[in-house]
């Protein structure tokens, strides 16, 4: 990470169109496909079994996608780039309060956090969704069977509803929803988060994130 300021290198090679390309196109098809396929998982979860675990596979594919992207993809799609300690969080989160916080040409620290938050809560979403598609799955692990074996037993003792279709019940399904409730609310942070920065910096990172580019650094930006 480096202050880019007036006259730098992005200011000389941008002189038509003023703008700088920060998510490269991989990165803005993973943003909004998640988007959709969590909507449609969150929508479906009472209603259409089979599109539900559908979206819940897809997410998680995405998910790995990410992880992956960040360690190969580009600069301001990687890990490295833009991943900070909790001091530096911290020290970020205070300048927002006190109004001084410095515009980042890729994610802030604190959206930083975020983005890592969301990627761990989307794959405990996925793996405890993957899990309960099948009582075979918890037995694969063999620290987990003593806590959650009572998933599959209803209250009154029955693992099977409806003429033997499995139903997962209990604990790993409290934790399945209690994560796709937590990342409701951080999904919620986010948009907060995207607004105030837009408003702040005066840039519009909706639509950033659809056309990948943003306005060069000026003076006391980091990039």
């Amino acid at each position: 990470m480096t202050d880019l300021r007036a006259g730098s290198a992005h200011d000389a090679n941008e002189p038509i169109t003023g703008r700088v390309r920060v998510w490269d196109p991989l990165v803005r098809i993973f943003h909004w496909s998640l988007v959709v396929a969590f909507a449609i998982a969150w929508l479906t979860a009472e209603e259409t079994q089979a599109l539900h675990e559908l979206a819940g596979y897809a997410v998680a594919g995405l998910v790995g996608f990410r992880v992956i992207w960040g360690f190969v993809g580009g600069h301001y799609a990687r890990f490295a780039q833009f991943v900070k300690g909790p001091g530096a969080t911290l020290a970020y989160l205070g300048d927002i309060v006190r109004g001084g916080e410095r515009r980042y040409l890729g994610h802030n620290p604190a959206g930083a956090m975020m983005t890592l938050a969301l990627l761990a809560t989307l794959a405990g979403t996925a793996f405890t969704g993957w899990l309960m598609a099948e009582p075979e799955r918890v037995a694969m692990l063999p620290d987990m069977p003593r806590i959650v074996a009572p998933t599959w037993a209803d209250d009154d003792g029955d693992e099977y509803r409806n003429g033997g279709d499995f139903e997962a019940g209990g604990p790993l399904k409290d934790v399945h929803e209690t994560l796709a409730n937590l990342m409701l609310l951080l999904a919620a942070l986010h948009v907060g988060g995207v607004a105030l920065a837009s408003v702040r910096h005066h840039e519009n990172l909706v639509r950033a994130m659809v056309t990948g580019d943003k306005r060069p650094p000026e003076p006391g930006d980091i990039a």
